[in-house]
């Protein structure tokens, strides 16, 4: 972060400057407070962050950001309406003293792999910042912008959402100049009750872009193919749908790679990704939209998505003891589970595909009925076994077998999910996990990683 001092922020959010000093960092948890910091209290479910403010600054803040009145230190405390609102007006002050160019990113799901892959391709030509994780909300936003020097060129930001006026929110502090939306799924359809009303939310993002800005649009999806923004340059990308400007043909695909061609403007390009899937090729096409709209050649910006990483336990590819898996239990959603399901069956082992599955979350009144198409989707994959767990995982495996699968499992509890995947895998077997992020399917990865010599 570039520095500021108290008075700086005071004047941007419009509040009495309670003294001088300067401000080198800003923090929200107390446990991470650095010297010269601003602490901004948050008051969450669980926490109040105005308990900690003495703390903070014994810890060496320069000063906190508060609104609820306390004994505190004098000349140490700005106070103001909402702590959560004031910091992310402060990003968006901060922001606009910043002349990078700002990618932002959307979706019900492949937000944060196509950030990732954005990201690989500016950074071949430009001093590139991204969103770190998934910190996409009104918090981690906010954060990421503040990480935004004076000579970054771009900053890829994601933004995520559960329900209508956040995305507006955070593209406003943002100040994108670039959208991205990657899909349009049911995750969130809890709060949201509709797909259409998760894409009117989603297109929040469009309303702050700027005229004659470059939208890039998910033209395989049913519901984005259907956007008509005038004022902007919208441009679709695809695998499925053939009239999209950016289209992609994989020639090749293995668990570790996948080779693909990039049509543009008459023209094809070769590019290749670590992982494998429709859905990450997706994510190149998408981020090969953006290379290109920022000024890259498209070259340039083809060969630059080899050096996409995935981020997290994000279909991370792991050999070990002859058993390929993949670790893609960072988040899950009826979209991505087919996908993650499409590919397994797609590539030949050498022994058993299995599918290792967790519940999926914020589905609302549709949850048993989407865990009911997954079953069905397993049991037509070409997967041999489904290994599942979780109440919801419960229907998920009664549909697999209703439809044909001979070896559908359920487990009450992760542990015995574990047992049973140590007792089966064997060389040659290729195992995928797939299951939301709270259901910490990493513990039975663990488990079966301490089994493989």
């Amino acid at each position: 972060m570039e520095k500021m001092t108290i008075s700086d922020i005071a004047r941007a959010l419009n509040v009495p400057c309670p003294g001088e000093g300067e401000i080198t960092g800003i923090c929200t948890d107390s446990r991470q407070v650095a010297p010269g910091c601003l602490f901004v209290a948050i008051q969450g479910e669980n926490f109040d962050g105005h308990d900690f403010i003495p703390a903070a600054l014994e810890q060496g803040a320069a000063c906190a950001l508060a609104h609820r009145p306390g004994d505190w230190p004098a000349g140490k405390v700005l106070m103001v309406d909402d702590t959560l609102k004031a910091l992310l007006a402060l990003s968006a002050w901060y922001r606009g003293q910043m002349p990078a160019r700002v990618v932002g990113i959307t979706g019900s799901v492949g937000k944060t792999t196509t950030k990732e892959m954005t990201a690989a391709v500016l950074s071949a030509r430009f001093r590139t910042i991204k969103t770190q994780g998934n910190l996409n909300n009104e918090i981690g936003a906010p954060k990421t912008l503040f990480t935004i020097h004076r000579d970054t060129q771009a900053a890829v930001i994601e933004m995520g959402m559960t329900g209508f006026g956040e995305i507006r929110d955070l593209a406003q502090a943002a100040k994108p100049e670039l959208g991205i939306i990657t899909n349009i799924g049911v995750a969130h359809m809890e709060k949201l009750g509709s797909r259409e009303n998760i894409r009117k939310a989603k297109l929040e993002l469009a309303e702050c872009l700027p005229d004659g800005a470059t939208l890039l649009l998910c033209g395989d999806n049913d519901l984005l193919r259907e956007v008509k923004i005038p004022r902007l340059s919208c441009i679709f990308y695809g695998i499925d749908n053939k009239n999209c400007q950016i289209c992609g043909t994989i020639r090749s695909s293995t668990p570790l790679s996948t080779s693909f061609d990039i049509s543009w403007q008459g023209e094809r390009y070769s590019a290749s990704i670590p992982g494998a899937g429709n859905h990450l090729v997706l994510a190149a096409l998408a981020a090969f939209g953006a290379g290109v709209s920022m000024g890259m050649a498209p070259e340039e910006a083809a060969a630059a998505l080899a050096g996409y990483a995935p981020a997290g336990m994000r279909q991370n590819v792991v050999e070990k003891g002859g058993v390929t898996v993949i670790e893609d239990c960072y988040n899950a959603s009826p979209d991505s589970m087919a996908a993650a399901l499409a590919t397994l069956g797609s590539f030949p082992a050498a022994g058993k595909k299995i599918f290792v599955a967790s519940d999926m979350l914020e589905l609302g009144e549709i949850a048993g009925r989407c865990h009911r198409k997954i079953g069905e989707t397993a049991a037509q994959s070409g997967a041999d076994v489904l290994l599942a767990c979780g109440e919801l995982a419960r229907e998920m495996v009664e549909a697999a077998r209703e439809a044909g699968m001979a070896d559908a499992r359920f487990f009450p509890e992760k542990k015995e999910l574990s047992a049973a995947l140590v007792q089966m895998a064997r060389p040659g077997d290729l195992i995928w996990f797939k299951g939301s992020r709270c259901m910490k399917l990493e513990e039975v990865v663990e488990d079966l990683y301490a089994s493989l010599k």
